[in-house]
């Protein structure tokens, strides 16, 4: 479980000026596994294309409720067998592992059935729409004895592993203030699926878990959290500021919209220096080093910006390989933690989705 990360003394201070190298094994050298992918829509797509241009990993049946687009996805990706239905790609013996792509909204059905078929599973994120659904699925796994993880794709990329060690190593000194946001301009339209609440739209599922997710994974635990926010038109949360506690006493402060194109950057500060990622923080950045001065000491620029999915991949197919049910590097009880903190926003704001 992650703990708050502070400063281990001056000492350390002085001794370091320097970012880490990254110590992400190549994509390329997991072991290969195949793989089946249910509902091939635009994140879909995305995912298997970082699989086959950057990794061993294949991909060797695609599921959807539409024989013709499973079709369509299949040619266009190489992929042999393309099928109507979900039970068929559970049910083709060579899939070892399942990616679920479906909306938010289906998730929990979709991983479940998935699990039940003994297949491994990786689930897009938001893991699902909210944290009974999550601990139900982490339950299902358990005792199936299948491996499960969020695809929660900043957390296995290089720059996030540079992140990593300059908290362990006490660089900043005592961690105080997070900040991180992810806001997208989206022209209102109600057959949208972030403007629907039936499929679990909004911003906070979609965009705002990346925030959420990279303060949980440098604050450790919330000791408190509040958010204001508004809704969209279609009663969807459309906007939401967050504000959160650890035990320490340190604060991260986190935004979420649908309303406008935000930096989408983050900020770690801490008593003897602070980190800056690059817009999109999300994504394969650059990171820099920075004094209480405001010089820069260091930078990470990351050598690959394309095809950053395929880290997620990759460490799937390591822990599969290796006979382990749950990543470290996105342990599932760190989802359900930000599967509640995403619920206690909700319940701030005022949403629910139809059928919870």
């Amino acid at each position: 479980m992650p703990q708050p990360h502070q400063a281990d003394g001056p000492a350390q201070h002085a001794a370091g000026r320097q970012l880490p190298a990254p110590r992400t094994p190549s994509p390329r050298d997991a072991p290969p596994l195949n793989w089946g992918v249910i509902a091939p829509g635009g994140i879909a797509g995305s995912f298997v294309d970082a699989l086959h241009t950057h990794t061993e990993q294949r991909v060797v049946a695609v599921g959807s409720r539409d024989p013709e687009r499973a079709r369509a996805f299949a040619d266009r990706f190489g992929i042999p067998a393309a099928y109507g239905s979900y039970a068929e790609v559970l049910d083709d013996q060579r899939v070892d592992i399942v990616y679920i792509a479906s909306p938010h909204s289906a998730h929990f059905a979709h991983a479940l059935q998935a699990i039940e078929a003994g297949r491994h599973v990786l689930v897009e994120k938001a893991f699902t729409r909210n944290a009974r659904e999550a601990e139900r699925l982490i339950e299902a796994a358990g005792e199936r004895g299948v491996f499960l993880m969020e695809a929660m794709w900043t957390r296995f990329l290089p720059h996030i592993d540079v992140v990593r060690q300059v908290l362990d190593s006490g660089l900043l000194g005592e961690v105080r203030t997070v900040a991180a946001d992810h806001g997208q301009f989206m022209n209102p339209d109600a057959a949208h699926r972030l403007f629907a609440p039936e499929l679990a739209g909004g911003a906070l599922l979609d965009l705002g878990v990346y925030p959420v997710s990279f303060a949980s994974m440098v604050l450790g635990p919330f000791a408190s959290l509040t958010a204001v926010g508004e809704k969209a038109f279609t009663g969807v949360d459309g906007q939401a500021s967050i504000v959160v506690t650890n035990e320490s006493g340190a604060h991260g402060v986190l935004n979420t919209t649908l309303f406008a194109r935000t930096p989408t950057t983050a900020s770690i500060s801490g008593t003897h220096a602070r980190l800056e990622i690059e817009g999109d923080f999300y994504a394969p950045a650059t990171v820099r080093l920075i004094s209480r001065e405001r010089e820069v000491l260091d930078s990470y620029v990351p050598a690959q910006r394309e095809g950053g999915l395929c880290y997620e991949a990759a460490e799937a197919a390591r822990c599969v390989a290796a006979g382990r049910l749950e990543s470290d590097l996105m342990p599932l009880d760190e989802t359900l933690r930000v599967m509640r903190a995403l619920d206690e926003i909700r319940r701030d704001l005022g949403v629910a989705y139809p059928g919870e």
